[in-house]
């Protein structure tokens, strides 16, 4: 096994489909890769410590919080972000359900929001209000737009499912 640090290493990741090869040390967070060495601030830095969901970003297409992700880990993986969730100057249908439901007060948690929004629909729990109150549990709102944001979600929901 091949020991790499501390000092600064070569990363190769894949980053909303583009290769990016950065030099850090190894124990550079995931946020803090996309945010100062990338440029790719949307994802937010709140709590730093795993509570609050505004870095949660997709690593192989699952929910993380970068934060709490070493990038090192992420090499050989596919990395997305709030900005790679539209596709060009379109929207991602959950982000139009956002704005369309007024589920943002004053936008710091959102794309947290928006990333576990998706991801939860895709894993399957959005049944009820319940659930999805359940599952999105890890993404705080400090404005309490908790009642938009599951009308957002339900709508992009009973779109996919035709109701």
């Amino acid at each position: 096994m091949e020991i790499r640090g501390p000092d600064g290493v070569q990363m190769d990741l894949v980053v909303n489909g583009v290769s990016r090869v950065l030099h850090l040390e190894p124990r550079v967070s995931l946020l803090d890769a996309l945010r100062e060495h990338m440029a790719l601030t949307g994802t937010k830095k709140g709590c730093d410590q795993g509570t609050c969901g505004a870095c949660t970003v997709w690593v192989d297409g699952r929910r993380v919080l970068a934060c709490l992700t070493l990038a090192i880990t992420c090499e050989g993986r596919d990395v997305t972000t709030i900005e790679g969730l539209a596709e060009g100057d379109e929207l991602h249908p959950m982000q139009r359900a956002f704005l369309e439901h007024d589920a943002l007060q004053c936008g710091y948690c959102t794309p947290g929001q928006i990333m576990s929004a998706v991801a939860l629909l895709d894993e399957g729990h959005a049944e009820t209000d319940r659930e999805i109150a359940e599952w999105m549990s890890g993404n705080i709102c400090r404005c309490a737009a908790y009642p938009h944001i599951r009308s957002a979600i339900r709508e992009v929901r009973d779109r996919k499912t035709g109701q």
